[in-house]
């Protein structure tokens, strides 16, 4: 497998809150996506998600408090756990999480992503 730029790789995508796969580690993607703006409150019931941020600040919205990230700075959000992502400027993000998990975990709605590119 060959390594992996993320500058290059987040400069082939424009859109917001469509991941894209960059690469797997045993039963888990790692995904890129830019967010911007209030994503929609959801819970991944099967596994964790990572939130790493590699460019801007995400907020992440829980029911008792929230976290805000900085570059560099990740966030496991626990399985079941109702969340919601803002980011009140674009963000870029990596995401870690099973292969299974949708973007928008127990909902469907317009954003919901079911066949990520690989890029």
């Amino acid at each position: 497998m060959p390594k992996v730029n993320l500058g290059e790789k987040f400069a082939l995508f424009e859109d917001y809150w469509n991941p894209r796969i960059v690469g797997e580690l045993n039963d888990s993607f790692i995904k890129l996506a830019k967010f911007k703006g209030e994503f929609v409150w959801h819970r991944h019931p099967d596994g964790d998600e990572l939130f790493l941020v590699i460019r801007g600040e995400l907020l992440i919205r829980l029911r008792s408090e929230e976290i805000s990230l900085t570059e560099g700075e990740f966030f496991i959000v626990p399985r079941g756990v109702e969340h919601l992502p803002v980011a009140h400027k674009e963000a870029w993000v990596l995401l870690f999480e099973l292969k299974s998990t949708r973007n928008t975990g127990n909902l469907t709605e317009q954003r919901t992503r079911t066949d990520l590119e690989r890029i």
